[in-house]
């Protein structure tokens, strides 16, 4: 069902080209972002920009009196004519060739001043701790904003547009070459008022026509729990205000993760080396391991740990970030136990090993098996030569 247009800016249908346009200003002003930052608003407010390009265009315009909407690809035409998106095929060949006897092609008509704003892209350098448990951060970025003087309509205070006299209004104009197969009619966008069909002849003093001007401003960032480097936050409508003060666009926050000097993160799970005495190795403790999020951990040692053993802590990791902005668990801590050898004995310490070595059997060391079968590695390795 084709949109009802004239009713979004709440207008007549046989209204003129003015009374569109100050039905738009009039919605602008009390629908802009910048005025009211409601999603409602911002909605109507895209809503009311669409309705205004569609009328202001003749061409758009004659589409709804029709009963069709320029805004869907297929609401035109109704045959299934490959062309119909451009009139037909009649049009199409009036356009390059002119008609009969070097007659004018019709042009798409002039283009709305109001355009939507571009996107713009910030990075944020965050901590694991941030990104973990997420933040709250001001943003203060150089953008583009409504022009507060002429309130986008980039013309001074009292004054407005008028017909362009170089091309009557069409936004275009044309020029025909002969050829050998006629007259050809070629359009380009008019040079004195770039298509727009109209110009400002006294441009508002502080954007010089366009609508917007340059400042700087603070956006607050509400960053997710879970995010990781180079993820992109999206805030819709924080973007620049496009020209004429039409829609701004959105606004992408991109994560700069900082390394953390404990934690290696993979993914959703995190990874730290712990490092115990071999006496703690050997006889097993309770000792306290700090965690990202959650302070102090009680972590079991067993008795006769070895280097290397990787003790696994299970939703002690990172929150897992779904697309949707929700987080859904969380991934494990990896602890990888890194066994401390003393270096510097004294006497009676050395005393006391050499007694515990002689005790263990320990006291002459050995090549041991590789656990498969008897011969050990040297073994496998004659018998592998010899074959």
């Amino acid at each position: 069902m084709a949109r009802d247009y004239y009713g979004i800016l709440g207008v007549a249908k046989n209204a003129t080209d003015q009374e569109i346009k100050r039905a738009y200003r009039k919605l602008a002003r009390e629908l802009h972002p910048d005025v009211n930052p409601s999603e409602d608003a911002q909605h109507r407010f895209g809503e009311v920009t669409t309705a205004y390009e569609v009328l202001s265009d003749p061409q758009k315009r004659k589409v709804v009196d029709l009963g069709g909407d320029p805004m869907d690809g297929g609401a035109r035409g109704g045959g299934g004519d490959p062309f119909s998106g451009f009139g037909g095929l009649g049009d199409i060949m009036d356009a390059f060739f002119g008609a009969a006897g070097g007659g004018g092609g019709r042009g798409r008509g002039p283009r709305s001043r109001v355009q939507p704003g571009s996107d713009a892209l910030i990075r944020l350098g965050l901590t694991l701790e941030e990104c973990a448990t997420g933040v709250d951060r001001e943003i203060t970025v150089d953008t583009a904003i409504v022009c507060d003087l002429c309130r986008g309509a980039g013309a001074a205070e009292g004054t407005g547009t008028k017909t362009c006299d170089t091309c009557g209004g069409a936004g275009e104009v044309q020029s025909v070459q002969r050829s050998f197969l006629g007259q050809v009619v070629t359009a380009r966008p008019c040079p004195v008022c770039r298509g727009f069909g109209e110009v400002i002849p006294d441009p508002c003093r502080q954007c010089g026509g366009d609508g917007r001007v340059r400042a700087r401003r603070n956006v607050t960032a509400k960053i997710p729990p879970g995010v990781g480097d180079g993820m992109r936050i999206r805030l819709s409508g924080q973007g620049e205000v496009g020209p004429g003060g039409g829609p701004a666009g959105d606004l992408y926050v991109e994560i700069d993760e900082a390394p953390h000097e404990v934690f290696v993160r993979q993914g959703n799970d995190l990874h730290c080396n712990f490092r115990i005495p071999m006496t703690t190795a050997a006889l097993g403790a309770t000792v306290p391991i700090e965690t990202l999020v959650d302070g102090d951990y009680e972590l079991d040692i067993e008795p006769g740990t070895q280097p290397a053993t990787e003790l696994v802590l299970t939703a002690k990791g990172m929150p897992r970030l779904r697309s949707s902005g929700r987080v859904d668990g969380r991934g494990d801590l990896h602890v990888h136990i890194d066994v401390v050898v003393p270096t510097k004995l004294d006497d009676a310490q050395r005393d006391l090993l050499v007694e515990l070595a002689q005790q263990r059997g320990e006291d002459v060391p050995s090549l041991s098996s590789n656990g498969s079968k008897p011969g050990g590695l040297f073994s496998k390795l004659r018998t592998k030569n010899h074959r």
